[in-house]
């Protein structure tokens, strides 16, 4: 079977790497054809277009780099048409991803969606066209499968494949870690600023303004390889903040806490288990269009499923050196508040589920193409 996938982003990449990987265990013959990033690249197939060309965040860059957003979509369409896979696979990304979603459903293709838009928080008008369109959506949060039958959809609950990728993760010592990189004797504080230019540009001088602050401790950032070391070191300006790329998972277990950018990066600090605070500044302009159309009352993962406040979440005027300093010598001296949080991550694993997410929507993916040939 000929398999079309569409990831738009680092996390992206991630998971639809490890489904990649299912959909082989399951179909040896499977032809991937692909929009991502090195992991999924490490599958196997022929990549198109690498994410770092796609990720633009916030209504004001989207709004800028309307003309190349408009010409991949083109393009990709084109792509589609002229391989004529046996399925797509979209991998959240909905802005771009429902757009080829009804191309596809229109050439009589059929798309399979892993890892709902987040039609909960916005735009929940998305969800009529996910009807028409998507064929299989696959969710990642229990609560989802409630939320697509109130519009009388009935979605596969699949499990959430962070818990694969960590499941999977083989953690060196503390000290070896330390010798690799070169890092000192001192405790780590991990600094996660996000994986696209806009935000790491933002989340990042604000984290390192904490730095000197805490002189007992190291900070070490989660760097993301497609920026590069040259992007990262105009922040740092000479400090002795370390950039460690491709380490993301073991520089957030060896630390005593994190200072992370919402998305998904949250919930990973969660099932790591390492104390955290969220951080998150958007253009001025985006974040007041956002304030009115974004209807939750969290912005991390991690509050969302848990439905209150585990994790603090410093937000736009909030993420300032008083507040996040505050935050992150709570998180490493106060022993009833560092606990709480521990203990809540703990139920949020349990409301997760078991390992195996890949699997089970790679289950779901090969039933369609079955039906598709049948």
């Amino acid at each position: 079977m000929k398999y079309y996938l569409i990831a738009g982003e680092a996390s992206g990449d991630l998971h639809a790497s490890n489904l990649m990987k299912a959909i082989r265990q399951k179909d040896a013959s499977a032809e991937f054809r692909f929009w991502g990033g090195d992991l999924m690249q490490a599958q196997g197939g022929a990549l198109v277009k690498h994410y770092r060309d796609l990720a633009f965040m916030g209504f004001v860059e989207v709004a800028a780099n309307l003309k190349t957003i408009l010409g991949n979509i083109s393009f990709c369409k084109k792509d589609i048409e002229s391989w004529n896979p046996d399925v797509l696979v979209l991998v959240d990304y909905p802005g771009f991803n429902l757009r080829i979603a009804k191309f596809a459903h229109a050439k009589g293709i059929k798309v399979a969606y892993y890892i709902s838009p987040k039609v909960w928080a916005w735009k929940k008008g998305r969800v009529k066209t996910i009807k028409k369109v998507v064929d299989k959506m696959l969710v990642i949060f229990p609560f989802e499968k409630a939320f697509y039958r109130d519009y009388d959809m009935e979605v596969d609950f699949v499990g959430n494949p962070l818990l694969d990728a960590l499941q999977e993760e083989q953690y060196e010592s503390k000290e070896a870690f330390r010798r690799k990189f070169n890092l000192s004797d001192k405790p780590i504080i991990a600094l996660l600023p996000g994986s696209r230019k806009q935000e790491v540009s933002r989340m990042l001088s604000v984290m390192l303004q904490v730095v000197p602050l805490f002189q007992d401790y190291q900070f070490v950032v989660a760097g993301v390889p497609s920026l590069g070391l040259e992007f990262y070191e105009k922040y740092l300006d000479g400090s002795s903040v370390k950039v460690v790329f491709r380490q993301t998972h073991q520089i957030v277990h060896h630390a005593e806490a994190a200072l992370v950018t919402s998305g998904t990066a949250t919930l990973e600090t969660a099932l790591i288990g390492t104390p955290q605070a969220v951080c998150y500044k958007a253009n001025a302009i985006s974040y007041q269009i956002a304030k009115r159309v974004i209807k939750v009352k969290y912005i991390s993962l991690v509050n969302l499923i848990m439905d209150k406040p585990v994790v603090k979440e410093l937000i736009q005027n909030d993420l300032n050196v008083r507040l996040l300093s505050a935050e992150l010598n709570l998180l490493l001296n106060n022993k009833a508040h560092r606990n709480q949080q521990l203990s809540d991550y703990e139920q949020l694993k349990q409301l997760l589920g078991n390992s195996g997410a890949s699997a089970r929507a790679a289950e779901v993916i090969l039933s369609l193409t079955e039906q598709g040939s049948g």
